[in-house]
């Protein structure tokens, strides 16, 4: 798929209805994340972090840069860019914002809003080791194929849930990123 297709796919579908099921039973906190689509050499790759392994929430897993919204962030695609240029280094001059996916509720209190965007140069990070210990991409082409969508059945509080996994190499992109993914995938598919 060119960047073109990709681009014209993104903006002509209707949004599917998401796989994630998951509710969070009390008032969620905002927040948002950049799903970077980058475009190199005509072949489109989809960026991803692995967290610091020594952080609370959510340590070394698999993720999109992104994170709380805060009261001076314009919107939550202003938090994603804000959060993109603080976790790597990826600025807003790089990045042409396409559009959002669907909401998700995450099992530690959070709504977070995916950002869908396109990527121009991405050959060099600023990462904060604080936050993220290591950038890298995995082809598209890969989370379009449905025998990397993964599904394992769940129950949290006494309610069934599917937890989704597209395992790529050496990284296991579970839950919520790979829900996200899911949903990317059926709706430029």
């Amino acid at each position: 798929m060119t960047k073109e297709e990709f681009i014209q796919r993104f903006h002509m579908r209707s949004l599917p209805a998401s796989v994630h099921n998951f509710r969070y039973p009390q008032q969620l906190k905002s927040a948002a994340v950049l799903i970077p689509i980058v475009s190199d050499q005509n072949q489109l790759n989809v960026l991803l972090t692995k967290r610091a392994s020594h952080l609370t929430h959510h340590p070394g897993q698999i993720s999109f840069p992104g994170g709380k919204a805060e009261p001076f962030d314009r919107d939550l695609t202003a938090t994603a860019l804000r959060e993109t240029e603080e976790e790597i280094g990826l600025v807003a001059p790089s990045i042409n914002v396409l559009g959002q996916l669907n909401p998700y509720q995450t099992i530690s209190g959070y709504e977070v809003t995916p950002i869908v965007a396109i990527v121009t140069n991405s050959k060099s990070y600023h990462i904060d080791k604080n936050e993220v210990s290591e950038v890298f991409q995995v082809p598209l082409a890969h989370f379009l194929q449905r025998q990397h969508h993964i599904q394992v059945p769940f129950y949290h509080r006494g309610e069934h849930h599917n937890i989704h996994f597209m395992p790529y190499q050496q990284y296991n992109i579970w839950g919520a990123t790979a829900a996200m993914l899911h949903d990317l995938s059926v709706l430029i598919n």
